[in-house]
């Protein structure tokens, strides 16, 4: 009987060393929680002139191929220096979190899009999508930060 019980008890132990299969793989709500929402906050509010807000703001700048690019961007490569959010000015840096994997990436950006809708609704992000842009190079955040600046201007990215 007690052997029996040390079977089933290391099978079971097995089973959870392993993982079921889908069992206790992080989603994106999991990821944003562990790590964004320190500075932009579990509602993606912000901090404003900290931190940026991002619900709404990224449902609203998935809905092009250029700001879906850009979202990938900042997730694999961080970004660094002056941007306006809200109308009010941020300086700082976000690190870069390139060592996640492509669907993590895509995952967490599906999860701030679905923070607050935008008029327009974003399709979901894909892994292929995201290691489209890892493929395309790596860019420093400071190169980042010039994408945005040239997409602000185009009106893709609000202010």
């Amino acid at each position: 009987m007690i052997q029996g019980i040390k079977r089933v008890t290391f099978s079971l132990l097995a089973v959870a060393a392993v993982g079921l299969p889908g069992a206790a793989q992080a989603t994106g709500p999991q990821t944003f929680a562990n790590r964004c929402s320190m500075c932009h906050q579990p509602s993606g509010a912000g901090l404003p002139g900290q931190f940026p807000r991002l619900n709404g703001r990224v449902a609203q700048i998935a809905t092009s191929p250029e700001g879906r690019r850009y979202l990938a961007m900042v997730l694999l490569y961080g970004i660094y220096g002056p941007i306006t959010v809200d109308d009010r000015k941020i300086t700082g840096l976000m690190p870069g979190m390139g060592t996640m994997s492509d669907q993590d990436i895509a995952d967490v950006l599906n999860h701030a899009v679905s923070l607050k809708k935008a008029a327009k609704p974003a399709a979901p992000f894909t892994a292929a999508e995201v290691a489209k842009v890892r493929a395309g190079g790596k860019q420093t955040a400071a190169q980042v930060a010039a994408e945005r600046g040239r997409l602000a201007g185009k009106g893709l990215i609000p202010s």
